[in-house]
Formats: structure tokens, C-alpha cells, sequence
């Protein structure tokens, strides 16, 4: 069974394209192009579901369309309109240079002066040059490499350096 914090959102599935079974997929992070997983994970009826990629191809930055094995007609296609996409964390932490911002949503942020515990990662809004971590409460934490002391991916933690006031 897959649990839901062995996985990461990427994106949603839109409507079904043509009649073979193809279905638009809208994403966040195009790590499924990028590491070798031959699946995704849909969120279906409030369970974490493998479907296995057929095939794939990108219509723009951020949408492709995905053909899924035994998706084979428009009417199964539309039946997985509007599922939320994950990715599996275990293959993108394991292949580093596929890794995005996004597979460290969940992670805990610590003080290294204080060892307190500071929030968890909501997002990461990386739209500027300034990369910042929101956390659940709303807060909004730097993400400078020279902030972060270390990371615990077994632990889904980030140690950092923060400067007083944050």
C-alpha cells in the first residue's frame, strides 16, 4: 500500500485528449520526465493508486499528455479527471540530479543554534531569484544554500543556520 508521505504532488490530471485514452496532465515539477520511474500515483477516492506510463508527450512547460497502460478509450481516460499526481520521494531522493524543490515538501525546518523545531514545509516559492520555504503557518523562510546546514532525507528534516529574528 502506498502511504501518502512516501509520495509528493506534482500536478493534476485534466481532461481526457482524443479517444484513445490519453488524458492531459498539468504539472508542477516535470520530475517524472526526469528520473526513472515508470509510474505515477493518483489519488483515487482517497487512495494512493500506481498507474503505469504507456507513454508521454510535453504540449507546453507545464502540461503533457499521458497515456496510461489499460487506459485505453475516452470514457476510462475522463474517469481520472481532476486526480491529483504524485511522485514517488524514494526514487527522487535516490537520484539526486533528477531531485527537485518540490520532493522536500513535509520536511521539518530546525534551528541549529537552538534545536528547536521552527515548521514544516507547506511549498516552495521559487517564482523569483530568492527561493523561499512556506512553511504551514503561513511563514516564509529563506532557502539559501548558506543557511541550510545539513539535510536528513531518512528523517525529512533540514537542519539550518537561521539569523535571529526569523
Amino acid at each position: 500500500m502506498i502511504r501518502e508521505e512516501d509520495v509528493y504532488r506534482i500536478g493534476r490530471l485534466g481532461k481526457p485528449h482524443g479517444v484513445k485514452g490519453e488524458v492531459s496532465f498539468h504539472f508542477a515539477d516535470d520530475i517524472f520526465d526526469r528520473a526513472d520511474c515508470d509510474y505515477l500515483v493518483l489519488r483515487m477516492d482517497g487512495i494512493m493508486v500506481p498507474f503505469f506510463i504507456e507513454e508521454y508527450r510535453f504540449r507546453s512547460g507545464e502540461t503533457a499528455l499521458v497515456k496510461f497502460c489499460d487506459i485505453d478509450n475516452q470514457e476510462r481516460a475522463a474517469e481520472l479527471t481532476g486526480c491529483e499526481v504524485f511522485f514517488p520521494r524514494e526514487i527522487a531522493e535516490n537520484d539526486s540530479e533528477a531531485s527537485s524543490w518540490a520532493a522536500i515538501t513535509g520536511y521539518e525546518i530546525v534551528d541549529s543554534h537552538s534545536g528547536r523545531n521552527i515548521g514544516r514545509i507547506a511549498g516552495v516559492d521559487d517564482s523569483t531569484v530568492n527561493t523561499l520555504f512556506e512553511l504551514e503557518d503561513g511563514r516564509l523562510i529563506p532557502a539559501a544554500d548558506e543557511l541550510i546546514v545539513s539535510v536528513d532525507t531518512k528523517g525529512r528534516k533540514i537542519v539550518m543556520n537561521l539569523p535571529e529574528g526569523l
